[in-house]
């Protein structure tokens, strides 16, 4: 495993479970660096979601993102989504540079996963009231910051599947 600061490179060494997770936070939190936690569903990454994780990560020293489930995006976004399978979509974030680590969970929200990784900074999207933000009690306790960041304009899932089925509707299908 290439290691840089006790950071993995190789993308298939982001993915990890809760415990090795949580055991990683600990070793960077004790080594005085700041873990930055954030999550989402992250389904058709876009450029919204890359200008979003690459702000989340300026913010400390190492990136964890949560990623629903399958059976959880379900339950949140209705019967259609995903659209790409979780290990799909956990792959794609681990391929990006400013990702070290992405933990899969099960849970409709991130609070368990929150309260066992105790990142120090906790990042969520400017359309969430910090008020309803779910782990902050967590991160606030440990003496943390919870932070929101502004959204790219115009860049949705919604709206990439909305656009699709707009031009390639029923008999306008794609070729190649």
């Amino acid at each position: 495993m290439e290691v840089i600061l006790g950071v993995p490179r190789n993308p298939a060494d982001k993915i990890v479970n809760r415990t090795e997770a949580a055991a990683r936070v600990a070793k960077w939190t004790s080594q005085g660096r700041r873990t930055v936690f954030t999550n989402g569903c992250f389904d058709l990454l876009h450029q919204g979601h890359v200008h979003y994780l690459a702000a989340a990560r300026r913010l400390g020293d190492a990136l964890a993102v949560g990623i629903n489930s399958d059976a959880s995006v379900r339950r949140i976004k209705g019967p259609h989504r995903p659209i790409l399978p979780e290990q799909e979509r956990m792959e794609l974030l681990a391929s990006m540079e400013c990702v070290d680590l992405v933990i899969l969970f099960e849970e409709d929200d991130p609070g368990d996963l929150i309260a066992q990784l105790k990142p120090l900074v906790l990042v969520k999207g400017a359309d969430w009231p910090k008020a309803r933000i779910i782990g902050r009690e967590t991160v606030e306790a440990l003496h943390g910051q919870v932070v929101n960041i502004p959204l790219v304009e115009g860049h949705s899932t919604s709206k990439i599947i909305k656009t699709i089925l707009d031009r390639y509707g029923k008999g306008n299908e794609p070729t190649g």
